[in-house]
């Protein structure tokens, strides 16, 4: 099964623009009223701060685009920003009978997904950002992973 949100960045690309527009637009703001009208005292630094806010916590959401894909005989996650110099790419690929199991984290508006894998050094836990997965995707990501756990399981019981 393959799962991508990277029809998406366009969407996200002009909510970077626009929520850095509006912090620009903001400060321009502050600086009039500082400068030259003067009516709201320090409600005039809610201007840099709600926007600021905002982008905030756009990024810490965490990486928008994701990737995943089951196909043959490996499972290969993805996961980038729009923003190139914002964060590493990650990008894991390993076969699916190293694949123990997984679990979502999921607090306000960020989610997470941990995978657990086995390897030489024993296990190893993989993170991925999904806060930008509608619930559709994650549900049909959990299918497709809850799969692989079964059939490595029914691997594993007739050997």
């Amino acid at each position: 099964m393959r799962l991508s949100n990277k029809r998406k960045a366009p969407l996200y690309n002009f909510i970077n623009t626009a929520l850095i527009m509006f912090l620009v637009m903001g400060i321009l703001a502050f600086f009039a009223e500082e400068m030259r009208f003067q009516l709201l005292g320090m409600e005039a630094y809610l201007f840099i701060a709600v926007p600021a806010m905002m982008i905030i916590i756009f990024y810490l959401n965490g990486r928008q685009i994701f990737e995943y894909d089951s196909d043959g005989e490996a499972l290969h996650f993805r996961n980038r920003n729009i923003v190139p110099f914002m964060s590493t790419p990650l990008s894991d690929e390993f076969p699916k009978y190293k694949f123990v199991k997984f679990e979502t984290f999921t607090f306000l508006f960020f989610k997470r997904l941990y995978i657990t894998i086995n390897s030489k050094s024993g296990n190893t836990i993989l993170k991925y950002e999904i806060s930008y997965l509608s619930g559709k995707e994650l549900n049909d990501l959990k299918f497709s992973l809850n799969k692989v756990i079964k059939n490595n399981k029914e691997k594993v019981n007739n050997e």
